[in-house]
């Protein structure tokens, strides 16, 4: 029997990086086992210039990402998800919509690289740092031999990659 693919969305507050970096990651390192998504509380209706520069580096499609409101994930007509990870704190401590069919959900907090003020090229490393690390969770977690794990033992993986440091993501892949 083939394994399902399963549906993987990405919370953030604005929609506009870390979390489309998930959307992007999670398509490619799935190697067609997962199908990323991405949305926001409060979306800013554009993607960051410095993360689609960043995508765009490492040679991920950019044309089709948008920034959206979570709302449309909890539609009837939505895709279902089987996974629902927010990526910044604010995100995770807010009050999020039902999504139907009970997905596990983690958090797996990023530092927000949109908040960091300075020159260009110290606002794009912020951008590249929050990339780096959430692409060494997406790999970690899409080795997972998820279909023959319990949803419980699931869930501590799913918690284990959240708590994971930026020194220690090296040495856990």
């Amino acid at each position: 029997m083939a394994e399902p693919i399963y549906n993987v969305l990405f919370l953030c507050t604005g929609n506009s990086a870390r979390s489309i970096f998930g959307e992007c990651l999670i398509q490619r390192w799935g190697q067609g086992r997962f199908r990323g998504f991405s949305a926001g509380s409060h979306p800013r209706g554009e993607i960051n210039p410095f993360a689609l520069e960043v995508l765009r580096k490492y040679n991920h499609a950019t044309e089709h990402l948008r920034s959206k409101d979570w709302a449309e994930f909890s539609q009837p007509d939505a895709p279902e998800m089987d996974f629902v990870i927010t990526v910044c704190d604010a995100a995770a401590t807010e009050l999020c919509p039902t999504w139907p069919g009970q997905p596990l959900t983690a958090h797996w907090g990023i530092t927000d690289p949109a908040t960091v003020e300075g020159e260009r090229l110290t606002r794009l490393t912020a951008f590249q740092t929050a990339f780096r690390e959430l692409d060494n969770r997406v790999k970690i977690f899409t080795a997972l031999p998820i279909a023959s794990l319990d949803r419980l033992k699931l869930q501590r993986e799913m918690d284990r990659i959240g708590g994971l440091r930026a020194n220690n993501l090296a040495k856990a892949d």
